[in-house]
């Protein structure tokens, strides 16, 4: 059991960073789906508020940097790939 100091510390910390990953997970969610639909104009902006979030998520410390820039790299290459099929 922790202490009720580090327990403390702990609520803290998530509330602080539950809201970012939500937020970018959120983002990458919606730029998937309108990639998938073959959207391409609004997958553009939605791939770039992911990015966003992401990026905002990793300075903050919510995730780690390189978890944000390997979800960034495979977002951004889906992206990419579809762009080019079409």
């Amino acid at each position: 059991m922790p202490s009720a100091k580090s327990a403390r510390v702990a609520e803290r910390r998530r509330s602080r960073n539950v809201p970012l990953r939500s937020r970018a997970k959120t983002q990458i969610t919606k730029a998937r789906r309108l990639i998938a639909a073959n959207d391409l104009e609004a997958a553009a902006e939605a791939t770039r508020d992911a990015v966003v979030a992401l990026d905002k998520a990793a300075q903050k410390g919510a995730v780690h940097r390189g978890n944000a820039s390997r979800r960034k790299s495979r977002l951004l290459k889906s992206f990419v790939n579809q762009s080019n099929s079409s």
